[in-house]
């Protein structure tokens, strides 16, 4: 089974920060392209460049050969997938559905078998990139499943991303998201202490950026995001509250695996203390303002 622009009907469940963007980018490549978000407000530029709006999942995937969600959090999937009004129970048989949330490599596990047993075919992959990544179409996309249903979706990929790998079978993108959000996790850290430090020693921290961004200290963190702290932009790129989400799936996969994770614990706690402090909806690069409250 091939899947050509001609005979594809893209359907896209989640247009929030990085949806909005992915969506778009799949309209410009030509392909046809439906919607769905719970709020439609946020659809509404997305309709007015060529998408369709669906009323409801249900419709959606009745309606699409080819379905991405990118959602908020594993229960958000699992209802979205395998509700009583989810895709597993609407679409057609040889439908294609691509999770690219950051989600549960179990949930993952469980959607690619109940698709299978109903002659459907199930992708887990999530991305990092954050929003400059998806406005820019340079995401980094990690994929589980089976090398034939990836090649087939391969061309849906390259719309959004520069660097797509098919990690292995059901989950293994899923895993593979949380190695990255182990780094990010501890890095931010690092991130957070270098600026305040720079700070405290009387440097102009812009000026300590163009040295250290080159260097071994090089992340994309050091320089997408320390630039953001340093200048008050606390918007969202990516939200502490599902970064925190993350930190979460994560942690239980380790301890799953009996492996010991301190600086994806300590992280974790910091940003709790933040979300407590209001700063869930903030980005994450609102960790810095831990810093300034005790400096």
């Amino acid at each position: 089974m091939s899947l050509t622009k001609e005979n594809t009907i893209i359907g896209f469940i989640g247009t929030g920060v990085m949806g909005k963007s992915m969506a778009g980018h799949l309209l410009k490549a030509g392909y046809r392209v439906a919607v769905y978000n719970r709020t439609k407000a946020s659809a509404e530029d997305l309709v007015k460049a060529g998408a369709e709006w669906q009323d409801s999942i249900a419709e959606l995937a009745s309606s699409c050969n080819v379905v991405i969600t990118m959602v908020g959090y594993p229960k958000d999937v699992e209802e979205v997938y395998l509700g009583a009004n989810g895709i597993l129970k609407n679409a057609k048989k040889g439908s294609h559905f691509v999770d690219m949330t950051t989600s549960s490599p179990d949930l993952a596990k469980k959607i690619y078998n109940e698709a299978s047993v109903l002659g459907m075919y199930a992708l887990d992959a999530p991305v990092s990139g954050g929003d400059v990544g998806a406005k820019e179409a340079r995401l980094a996309i990690m994929v589980g499943g089976d090398e034939e249903v990836f090649n087939r979706i391969l061309p849906v990929f390259n719309c959004l991303g520069k660097n797509v790998i098919l990690q292995g079978s059901a989950g293994a993108g899923q895993y593979t998201k949380m190695c990255n959000q182990i780094v990010i996790a501890s890095t931010m850290i690092g991130v957070c202490e270098s600026m305040a430090y720079a700070q405290k020693a009387g440097l102009k921290p812009e000026v300590v950026l163009k040295s250290i961004e080159t260097g071994a200290a090089a992340s994309f963190s050091l320089s997408n995001l320390a630039p953001r702290m340093l200048a008050n932009n606390f918007a969202p790129g990516f939200y502490v509250k599902h970064f925190i989400k993350d930190m979460t799936i994560a942690l239980e996969s380790a301890k799953q695996m009996g492996l010991l994770t301190p600086g994806l614990e300590l992280a974790k706690t910091l940003y709790e203390k933040l979300a407590e402090g209001g700063e869930e909806n903030s980005g994450t690069q609102a960790l810095f303002k831990l810093y300034l409250e005790h400096n």
